[in-house]
C-alpha cells in the first residue's frame, strides 16, 4: 500500500547518492515533458513491455532447463516456484528504494536486461563444457538455474513497487486504482510474452537469439522511461551513469547475438564431437546427426538424447521387433520409430502386407529417408510401398484408429521424459489393446531395467490393468551408450545405461520366441531370449500401482 506524501518543498529534491539537491528524485508530483494523462499511460506502456520480457526469462529457463536437463515437471517447479519466492523479496527490497525511485528502477531494468538476457547463453555454456566433469561440477547446470531463477524473480519483484511509486508521483489517486491499474498492464504484458514466446520467438529466433533480444528490448525500454520521462528526478551523475549502463548492456547482448552462431556451434562440438553434419530444430525437437560418413559410426540425437547408435542399434531394434513377430503379422503398427530401424526389422518377416508407421516429427521421417547415412542404415525402409507414415501423435491417431493390426510395435521415448508419459499410461495401452486383433501383440519398450527397475515394472503393471497379459525381457551388450533413459548428457560421459526392457503383451500369455519360419536374427536366439526373460524377471518390483494421465508415476 501507498503511504500518501506530502509533496516535498521546493529544492529538497533526493540525489542518486541520498544527498539532497537539485535534480534528485523527489517525493512530489514531478516535472514531465508531456501531459500527465500521457504519461500515465507511457508507464502502463512500460509495464506491459517489462511484464511480457519478465515472462519471456521464465519460458525461456523453463525450456532451456527441460532441453538440457529433461523432466519439464521438474524444471519448470523449481524455476516458478524460486522465482515466485525470489519475486516476494525482491517487492520488498525496492521499498528501501522508493525514495529514489526513478533511479532504483532505472538500474533495475537495466541489470534484469543483462541477466535475463545472457542467461540462456550462460546455462547452454555451463552444460556443454562442464556437464561431464562429474565430481562438484556434476550439479552445476541444476544450481546455475536456481542462481539466475533466483536473481530474475528478485528484480522482477522489484519492478511493481517501483512502478507503482514512479505513476502516484505523476498523479495522485487511492492505492486500489492504482494497484488495479498497475496489475492490469502486467497481466496483459504477460499474455503478450508468454504467447509471443512458443509462437515467435522460439521457431524464428530460437532459445539463445530470443533471450538476447528480449533483454535488448527490455534495456531499451526501461531506459527510455525513466530518462525520457523522470529525467528531472535525476542528477546529471544519476542520469550519466544510467545512459553508460543501459549502453553497457546493449554491446554486450548485441556482441553475443552477433557471436550466437559460433557459439553454437562450438557448443555443440563441445556436446557432440566434431564430427556433427546435420543440426536442424524441427517444429518438435532438436535433431542432430553426427557420423555416417568415411567409415565413422552414425550417431542420432533427438533433443540432446542419444537415441540411434549404429554401433548397438541392431540389439535393440532385432529385440525390439522380432519376438513380437512370432504368429500372424500381415497388419503391423508402428508407434514412433520414425527413423525407419524398426520398419527394417518388420519387413525382413515374409507375410507382412501392410506397415503403418505414427510419427510425431515430420523432420524426422524425412532425414530417415533423405541423408544417405541413416537411410542406408534403415535399408530405405520407409520407402517400401507397404509402409504407410503418417505424422501424427500416437495417442490422438489411436483414439480414432479403425483397423486391426496382428502386431504393434511402441518404439517411443522413454516414459521419465514428460512430454513421454501419457504415451505409458493405462488409457494409452487399453487405446492399443482395443486395435490389437484377437491373436495380436504388442510390444513396448520399457527404458532400463538395472537402472531404473521402478519405471520398468511400472510400464508392467500399466499394461495388466489395461487388460493384457505380459512378459518382460531385456537385453544386454549396449556399447555407445544408446539413451534408454530421460537424461539428457554430453557426449563422452559414462553415465549411460547398460541395457534396454521390453514388455512383450498380448489378450493371451505371451511368450518371447523368435518366428520358426522367420529370419534368424544376428543378436537373438530363443535361448538367448529365455535367459533374457529370467534376467529381467529377477529385477521385478511388485505391488507398482498402474501409471495414469491424471496420475503418471514414472520417475524423471
Amino acid at each position: 500500500m501507498i503511504e500518501p506524501q506530502a509533496p516535498a518543498p521546493p529544492g529538497s529534491a533526493q540525489s542518486w547518492d541520498g544527498r539532497g539537491g537539485t535534480g534528485g528524485d523527489a517525493d512530489g508530483p514531478v516535472r514531465l515533458p508531456v501531459r500527465q494523462g500521457t504519461g500515465r499511460v507511457l508507464v502502463l506502456a512500460g509495464v506491459f513491455v517489462c511484464a511480457a520480457c519478465g515472462l519471456v526469462y521464465e519460458l525461456e529457463l523453463v525450456a532451456l532447463a527441460t532441453y538440457l536437463m529433461g523432466d519439464s515437471v521438474t524444471q519448470a517447479s523449481v524455476v516458478l516456484s524460486v522465482m515466485v519466492f525470489a519475486m516476494g523479496l525482491g517487492s520488498l527490497a525496492a521499498k528501501r528504494l522508493r525514495r529514489h525511485a526513478a533511479a532504483g528502477f532505472g538500474a533495475v531494468e537495466a541489470t534484469l536486461a543483462l541477466v535475463g538476457g545472457c542467461s540462456a547463453m550462460a546455462l547452454y555454456a555451463v552444460f556443454a563444457w562442464t556437464g561431464d566433469w562429474g565430481g562438484v561440477w556434476a550439479n552445476g547446470p541444476r544450481c546455475l538455474l536456481v542462481a539466475f531463477s533466483l536473481a530474475t524473480g528478485l528484480l522482477i519483484g522489484a519492478e511493481v513497487p517501483l512502478l507503482m511509486e514512479l505513476i502516484q508521483r505523476i498523479r495522485r489517486q487511492d492505492a486500489g486504482g492504482a494497484v488495479a491499474d498497475l496489475s492490469a498492464a502486467d497481466y496483459v504484458g504477460a499474455l503478450f510474452g508468454g504467447l509471443a514466446f512458443p509462437f515467435l520467438l522460439l521457431p524464428f529466433l530460437g532459445q539463445l537469439t530470443g533471450a538476447l533480444i528480449t533483454g535488448a528490448v527490455n534495456a531499451v525500454v526501461g531506459g527510455a522511461l525513466v530518462l525520457g520521462l523522470f529525467r528531472q528526478d535525476l542528477t546529471r551523475r544519476a542520469r550519466r551513469l544510467l545512459v553508460a549502463a543501459n549502453v553497457c548492456v546493449l554491446v554486450i547482448l548485441a556482441s553475443a547475438a552477433v557471436l550466437v552462431d559460433d557459439f553454437e556451434r562450438a557448443a555443440r562440438h563441445a556436446m557432440y564431437g566434431s564430427d556433427v553434419r546435420v543440426a536442424l530444430q524441427t517444429d518438435v525437437q532438436e535433431v542432430l546427426l553426427t557420423g555416417g560418413r568415411d567409415g565413422r559410426p552414425l550417431n542420432l540425437f533427438l533433443d540432446g538424447r542419444l537415441r540411434v547408435s549404429d554401433r548397438d542399434e541392431l540389439r535393440y531394434h532385432q529385440a525390439l521387433v522380432h519376438p513380437a513377430m512370432n504368429g500372424p503379422h500381415a497388419r503391423v503398427l508402428v508407434l514412433g520409430g520414425g527413423d525407419g530401424l524398426a520398419v527394417r526389422e518388420v519387413l525382413r518377416h515374409a507375410g507382412v502386407h501392410r506397415v503403418d508407421v505414427v510419427e510425431l516429427d515430420a523432420g524426422v521421417v524425412r532425414l530417415a529417408r533423405r541423408d544417405p547415412g541413416l537411410s542406408a542404415l534403415n535399408a530405405h525402409a520407409l520407402d517400401d510401398p507397404r509402409v504407410r507414415v503418417t505424422v501424427a501423435d500416437a495417442f490422438d491417431w489411436l483414439r480414432g484408429a479403425a483397423t486391426a493390426y496382428d502386431v504393434v510395435v511402441s518404439d517411443l521415448p522413454h516414459p521419465g521424459i514428460t512430454a513421454s508419459t501419457k504415451l505409458y499410461s493405462r488409457e494409452f495401452y487399453g487405446l492399443a489393446r482395443r486395435v490389437l486383433a484377437p491373436k495380436g501383440r504388442l510390444v513396448v519398450h520399457g527404458g532400463a531395467v538395472a537402472s531404473r527397475p521402478r519405471d520398468f515394472w511400472t510400464v508392467d503393471s500399466t499394461l495388466r490393468a489395461s487388460g493384457l497379459r505380459t512378459a518382460a525381457y531385456r537385453t544386454r551388450g549396449r556399447q555407445a551408450g544408446f539413451a534408454a533413459g530421460p537424461d539428457r548428457s554430453p557426449a563422452g560421459t559414462a553415465h549411460t545405461d547398460r541395457d534396454w526392457g521390453f514388455v512383450l503383451a498380448a489378450r493371451h500369455v505371451p511368450e518371447p520366441r523368435l518366428d520358426p519360419s522367420g529370419p534368424r536374427p544376428r543378436t537373438l536366439t530363443d535361448a538367448s531370449l529365455a535367459a533374457d526373460a529370467r534376467a529381467a524377471e529377477h529385477t521385478r518390483v511388485p505391488g507398482l500401482p498402474p501409471s495414469t494421465l491424471v496420475h503418471p508415476r514414472y520417475a524423471g
